[in-house]
């Protein structure tokens, strides 16, 4: 399935309340649908922590973020159960993206895998999440 403006905006909508990984990380949504969920962010210098590095909480909410795309797209709300996170490099870039694609969906519990490239396609880290999903009606 391929991306239209219309699905981005409703969860570029539904995803304005995620004041901390929209406003304040400055994670922005590039795509998503159900069980695939695409963000990215520009390195700033508010990013970086003390060694010159990006912080690894900034990759985590990113990295999260795309999570929650994938998860919640065209499906009942979903949130993170457990994470686990491999950090493998630092980035040399200027921006980060994460992409999240679903490993197995049951009815409540999902998997997914989560990748973070740099622009220079150096993958920075790695991220598997457990998800569990609240089925109800939106």
């Amino acid at each position: 399935m391929l991306p239209d403006d219309r699905a981005t905006k409703d969860l570029e909508r539904f995803f304005s309340n995620d004041v901390y990984a929209t406003q304040v990380t400055k994670c922005r949504i590039v795509e998503g649908w159900k069980g695939h969920g695409v963000a990215e962010l520009d390195i700033e210098d508010m990013h970086r922590n003390a060694l010159g590095a990006v912080m690894g909480g900034v990759i985590f909410t990113l990295a999260d973020f795309a999570f929650a795309i994938a998860s919640n797209a065209e499906q009942d709300p979903t949130v993170n159960l457990t994470t686990t996170i491999d950090y493998l490099s630092s980035s040399k870039g200027s921006k980060l993206t994460a992409v999240a694609e679903s490993a197995k969906d049951g009815r409540r519990i999902a998997f997914y895998d989560v990748k973070v490239t740099d622009d220079e396609g150096v993958l920075i880290a790695k991220m598997s999440v457990t998800g569990y999903r609240h089925t109800q009606a939106r």
